[in-house]
């Protein structure tokens, strides 16, 4: 079980930037992996960035090169660095927490609540 709570979110223009935050209830180190997923009015879920304990890295084509996830062990939290921000960027954004129950494999996901990001024009 892992609570999520997201914050950093807010109203930009294009251009600009943004860090969002996700800060967990437990220590990541038991965390497989973690990730940003947004979603914008209208549109599907999708995965914008993850990373997994080990440090490896992945990211939406749509985002390469603007967006950095980051994970701040000490604080429990996961970060997402937002650069050049493009108006289709505008979605609320999800933090993802992913367990794997070794004895099971048993996969777990868990959400935070979200946090907008809005980007005009």
């Amino acid at each position: 079980q892992v609570q999520l709570v997201e914050s950093g979110g807010g109203l930009v223009q294009a251009g600009g930037s943004l860090r969002l935050s996700c800060a967990a209830s437990r220590s990541i180190f038991s965390i497989n992996a973690m990730g940003w997923y947004r979603q914008a009015p209208g549109k599907q879920r999708e995965s914008v960035a993850t990373i997994t304990s080990g440090g490896s890295t992945n990211y939406a084509d749509s985002v390469k090169g603007r967006f950095t996830i980051s994970r701040d062990n000490a604080k429990n939290t996961v970060n997402l660095q937002m650069n050049s921000l493009k108006p289709e960027d505008t979605a609320v954004y999800y933090c993802n927490a992913k367990l794997v129950i070794t004895p099971t494999l048993s996969t777990y996901n868990y959400w935070g609540q979200g946090t907008q990001v809005t980007v005009s024009s």
